[in-house]
């Protein structure tokens, strides 16, 4: 009697753990590197506000002048209506050369738990930028 060759169709279960295991590691390790990609661009994002809000505070210093914003006395403060929220503080220092000053310009913020910041130096002259104009009646 000649036995007939069964012909085998499908997977076996070892193969079929194997594949799965291969799988699972792929879409996870794919999920890893999208929530990666996506914490460093919100990361990115806010340090491009933290930069315009520094050179927006940088404008209106040099707008009022360097001496005037002195003599406000107010050197650091809050950025209001952002989310997380931005701290600014203003450091300056006279150079005794023609009335330079060294400002230096931080903003903070805090992601969670974590501290992050961004900081410029500049040069400022005791000039306004900003002219009182009379005007004649």
């Amino acid at each position: 009697m000649i036995r007939a060759k069964k012909n085998k169709k499908g997977f076996s279960l070892i193969e079929t753990l194997v594949a799965s295991a291969i799988l699972s590691g792929a879409v996870l390790t794919l999920g890893a590197i999208s929530t990666m990609a996506v914490s460093g661009t919100r990361l990115n994002r806010r340090y491009e506000v933290a930069a315009s809000l520094l050179d927006k505070q940088l404008n209106m210093i040099d707008y009022i002048g360097i001496d005037e914003f002195i003599d406000i006395g107010q050197l650091q403060g809050d950025f209001e209506g952002y989310e997380p929220a931005y701290h600014w503080e203003v450091v300056t220092e006279y150079q005794d050369i023609d009335s330079l000053y060294l400002v230096t310009i931080t903003v903070s913020w805090a992601d969670g738990n974590r501290p992050y910041s961004i900081s410029a130096d500049t040069m400022l002259d005791g000039v306004s930028v900003y002219l009182e104009v009379e005007v004649e009646e």
